[in-house]
């Protein structure tokens, strides 16, 4: 009886063997395509091709940061220059601002200000405003969005001449 489970083991063992040998190994010796790339890349895309050790990964690097818009970040802190800066986080694009008055103006506003892409562009700002009774309308923040980023044209435009 013995054996019988020596004998069915050691069949296991090279099943798993040939399984695993199958796996492995993409010809790429054989097509002239260097030994470096291993098998990790597909010869048409170029893309890394995935394997199972992929899932024990930690997968992002958490050193990471979004990249902002310098344009689009100065311009924000020129145009609400009459809000106290509350915080300020230039790796994840916020600006968070505090009650203020705006020049002539007789309502409070606080804003927030999120840079989401370093491109110069309408999709890369997103602003929220509110007054001490709630939010504003869709008006105001429009407006206000596309002063910040006439400033931030503004601004590149001046660096340009340089």
């Amino acid at each position: 009886m013995t054996f019988h489970k020596w004998a069915r083991t050691g069949a296991l063992v090279t099943l798993a063997a040939a399984l695993l040998s199958a796996c492995g190994g993409s010809g790429n010796e054989r097509r002239g395509v260097p030994v470096e790339f291993d098998g990790r890349y597909d010869d048409e895309t170029g893309a890394r091709r995935s394997t199972i050790f992929d899932l024990f990964n930690a997968g992002d690097d958490p050193n990471t940061t979004i990249e902002v818009n310098r344009y689009i970040w100065s311009a924000s802190l020129d145009v609400l220059n009459f809000l106290p800066v509350q915080s300020v986080d230039p790796f994840s694009g916020v600006i968070s601002m505090g009650y203020g008055t705006p020049p002539g103006g007789g309502t409070a506003y606080r804003a927030t200000v999120y840079v989401t892409d370093p491109a110069l562009d309408a999709r890369s700002l997103k602003v929220a405003l509110a007054t001490r009774s709630g939010p504003v309308s869709a008006d105001t923040v429009r407006a206000v969005e596309d002063a910040i980023l006439t400033r931030a044209r503004q601004l590149r435009i001046r660096d340009g001449d340089l």
